[in-house]
């Protein structure tokens, strides 16, 4: 399928991670203008910083002239999360703010061009965290991004602009087929990347508001 992303003209926020570099990797490979935006390389960019995030974006829009797609995937690793203080509340709105309000921050700053232009695809990386109990910093910052991309989804009905989440589960190089009961499935950066260009696509404009789990989500519960 031709995903019709040929020179469009794609943000990556945290373009230089684990899954922001799949994320670049995949656009490029589908044609589009691909610009990843971190701390220290390509456009930088603070996505807690609320004046950075201002400054980076006027500089894309003035170099492009245009945005048509956000992939916002800047938050750190859950990896880099001390398990000891899981339910401490300084991690926890620490957590909060380097995801769900830099997701906020960013599509905030990218919706006017969106709107105006009657174009936009906005995807954030959120992770099955966000179903589960048992690590309230994990949770919250990734229950979090899914609401901030539901409302930021209907605020924009029906523009030509959609937002939606992806939630991955464990993310590993050589994901496994086995899956425990209690727990959600694995999946690798490039099979993230590919759900995310789907969701990029002109083709996908139907498709906002959504959460939609990458690796079988969480075995043995429902969720809605």
């Amino acid at each position: 399928m031709d995903l019709e992303l040929q020179d469009r003209v794609i943000l990556v926020v945290g373009g230089t991670g684990l899954i922001g570099s799949a994320v670049v990797e995949r656009m490029r490979a589908e044609g589009a203008t691909v610009v990843a935006a971190s701390r220290h390389d390509g456009l930088v960019m603070d996505a807690t910083d609320d004046a950075s995030v201002q400054a980076a974006i006027e500089r894309l829009l003035a170099e492009h002239g245009r945005i048509d797609g956000l992939v916002v995937a800047a938050a750190p690793s859950a990896r880099t999360l001390d398990p000891s203080r899981n339910s401490e509340p300084a991690q926890a709105l620490a957590a909060f703010d380097a995801k769900a309000m830099s997701f906020l921050r960013v599509a905030n700053s990218v919706l006017p061009a969106m709107t105006g232009a009657g174009f936009g695809r906005i995807v954030g990386v959120s992770g099955q965290n966000a179903f589960q109990t048992g690590n309230i910093t994990g949770s919250v910052r990734n229950a979090a991004l899914v609401i901030v991309a539901k409302n930021l989804a209907d605020s924009v009905a029906g523009s030509g602009v959609t937002v939606n989440a992806v939630s991955p589960g464990i993310v590993v190089d050589e994901p496994s087929t086995e899956i425990a009961l209690g727990r959600s499935g694995q999946c690798s950066p490039a099979q993230i990347a590919d759900l995310i260009a789907l969701l990029l696509s002109p083709r996908t404009g139907t498709i906002s508001g959504e959460s939609i789990a990458v690796g079988h989500r969480v075995r043995g519960a429902t969720g809605l």
